[in-house]
């Protein structure tokens, strides 16, 4: 199984970037799935998860508003929209499927895609 996550980059605040992370060598249509993150000295953190469904979303408050999670369950794909970036979002993204019921870990990991935002 791998999760491949792309679509970070360096962005000045204010910005959009829009990560992807596509999943092979099972299907994930019946889990749910998420987006995390680790910045620079701190513990890797839950930003949004997403049902299987699509039908109902999560994330953190700090991000409300300015991220969008969604999936294409028929490409295995899950999506970041992220907008409104400030420099407190820097920090390295990872995908992760499934989700545990309580969205604080996941079972696979993506190798993860850094966000750098700049001030």
């Amino acid at each position: 199984v791998q999760l491949q996550a792309s679509g970070g980059g360096l962005v000045q605040a204010g910005g959009s970037l829009r990560l992807s992370c596509v999943a092979s060598g099972r299907t994930f249509i019946w889990d749910d799935l998420g987006w995390f993150r680790q910045a620079p000295g701190k513990e890797r953190e839950f930003v949004a998860g997403i049902s299987w469904s699509g039908g109902s979303t999560r994330c953190i408050d700090s991000v409300k508003g300015r991220f969008t999670i969604s999936r294409e369950s028929a490409k295995s794909t899950v999506y970041l929209q992220m907008n409104s970036l400030k420099p407190e979002d820097t920090a390295v993204y990872y995908c992760a499927a499934p989700l545990r019921r309580d969205y604080s870990s996941g079972e696979y990991w993506g190798q993860g895609t850094q966000v750098t935002v700049s001030s």
